[in-house]
């Protein structure tokens, strides 16, 4: 992300910018929250793919209640914090992977969220009957990196990024997938929220690891 070279030319550069204002030096450190490297990521579905029954017409009830939930985090902090994790996990999972800074992009997720006074969702949803389809947004800040730090040190990080072929070959493609898998994330939780309930998948997660094979 680029953070060991902006602290170091911000030191550098702290007296002199000190004499000229006539001011003394403070804090000589970014702020984690990158809010002038947005990522965004977006898409559409089909009422009828978001079914779950046998007939497959219960979609658009399926998409409403997603958007109730959206909603819900808009309005409550309590649902804001455990909607907003949900799309950190992804996000946090391609930062680890990749070697770059989840925690800085976590506290800057969150400040995001929080611009306006109020803590509220990251993402987006909307209904449009005119198309059948559910409309998902997401926006956050995103200061990643795929040069410098352990990216070229770390096998399983240098591995991680060519997995991920042309996704890996700048930051702004890489910040991009992350957005989407936060978003893709954010859309199964509140998909299962919104139908069969959370615990079915986390049980089954759950039961998977605890299950030696023979």
């Amino acid at each position: 992300m680029g953070a060991n070279m902006i602290n170091t030319v911000v030191e550098g550069m702290s007296s002199t910018v000190a004499e000229l204002v006539g001011g003394r030096v403070g804090f000589q450190i970014l702020s984690n929250l990158a809010d002038r490297r947005l990522a965004r990521a977006w898409c559409e579905v089909p009422y009828h793919a978001l079914a779950n029954d046998a007939a497959k017409d219960n979609g658009r009830e399926i998409a409403s209640r997603m958007v109730d939930g959206y909603r819900f985090a808009c309005l409550d902090i309590y649902r804001a914090s455990t909607h907003n994790k949900g799309i950190m996990n992804g996000i946090d999972a391609v930062a680890i992977a990749t070697g770059n800074d989840w925690r800085a992009i976590e506290a800057g997720a969150h400040a995001y969220a929080a611009r306006d006074g109020h803590y509220t969702s990251l993402s987006k949803f909307e209904l449009d009957d005119e198309r059948s389809i559910l409309k998902c947004e997401l926006e956050l800040p995103m200061a990643v990196g795929v040069v410098g730090g352990s990216t070229g040190h770390h096998p399983a990080v240098r591995m991680s990024l060519d997995l991920l072929g042309s996704f890996s070959t700048s930051a702004q493609k890489l910040a991009r997938l992350m957005a989407a898998v936060g978003l893709a994330q954010n859309m199964g939780a509140l998909k299962a929220l919104a139908s069969e309930g959370i615990q079915r998948g986390h049980m089954a997660l759950h039961y998977r690891k605890s299950v030696t094979p023979a």
